[in-house]
């Protein structure tokens, strides 16, 4: 019964996630439940491991220890099992090759391949969902335009135009505010609201402290190990939030 309750109430579950570079311990037994249809917010200092957290979730970086399930759920018609294809990833800004020769419409058709695939020809309806996502995020104009013509904020909204034609059940996005312009973070926090009424559920690595209670329902707050996890209004805390910020912090797996 008590499986059965996780089930119903969770999109990701994080069971003892430890993630390292060259043998170096990045993120320390990391166990927590992400819940669906919720907005929730990564937040801990530089060298953390938010980002980190983010991409081995979609094993961008492969854990060395641990599991991440997702779970999804399933009706008489549909199975979705674990199926990443209801996944989509926005990655940060910095992380991308801006200067690769294409359009913003060919960016944003690329997140209908997970429905499409890799080597079929995108059709009319995919076409039109991109351009219909475009003129959600205020790009319509720049559809024809190339993407290294494009400022920071321009960038982030094409990105978050491709995760929304993928048609996920979760979203995940790593620092989609950074560098943007604050109609841009307007734009994109209005959408992310809206897919939540929609029973989306959307994690977003964040910076900005003074944002999280206004944004976000859910917090986990990382320093390499977790800190805590849970709705904003019982777990963002000061108490938490400096722990989560304090200087010179012991390595988890360096304690006695």
């Amino acid at each position: 019964m008590e499986n059965e309750q996780i089930e119903k109430t969770t999109a990701i579950r994080l069971n003892q996630l430890t993630v390292a570079y060259e043998a170096q311990p990045v993120l320390w037994n990391v166990s927590v439940n992400i819940p669906k249809g919720r907005l929730t917010a990564i937040v801990g200092p530089n060298g953390a491991g938010k980002s980190t957290l983010i991409k081995s979730l979609i094993n961008l970086i492969k854990p060395v220890a641990g599991e991440v399930d997702f779970i999804f759920e399933q009706t008489k018609d549909e199975n979705y099992g674990n199926n990443k294809n209801l996944v989509a990833y926005v990655p940060q800004n910095g992380s991308v090759d801006w200067d690769f020769p294409t359009t913003v419409l060919d960016v944003v058709v690329m997140g209908r391949y997970g429905h499409i695939g890799w080597f079929k020809r995108p059709k009319k309806k995919d076409k039109a969902l991109a351009n219909e996502m475009l003129l959600k995020v205020g790009m319509a104009d720049f559809k024809d335009k190339q993407i290294s013509q494009l400022s920071g904020g321009q960038r982030q909204r094409v990105f978050l135009a491709r995760a929304l034609v993928q048609e996920a059940e979760i979203y995940l996005m790593d620092e989609p505010f950074q560098g943007v312009d604050a109609q841009t973070e307007k734009i994109i926090i209005q959408l992310l609201k809206e897919l939540k009424t929609e029973g989306k559920t959307i994690v977003v690595v964040h910076h900005d402290l003074q944002t999280v209670p206004e944004y976000f329902d859910e917090v986990i707050l990382i320093n390499r190990e977790l800190i805590g996890s849970g709705p904003v209004e019982t777990t963002f805390t000061k108490e938490l939030i400096a722990k989560t910020y304090r200087q010179n912090q012991t390595k988890p797996w360096e304690e006695e």
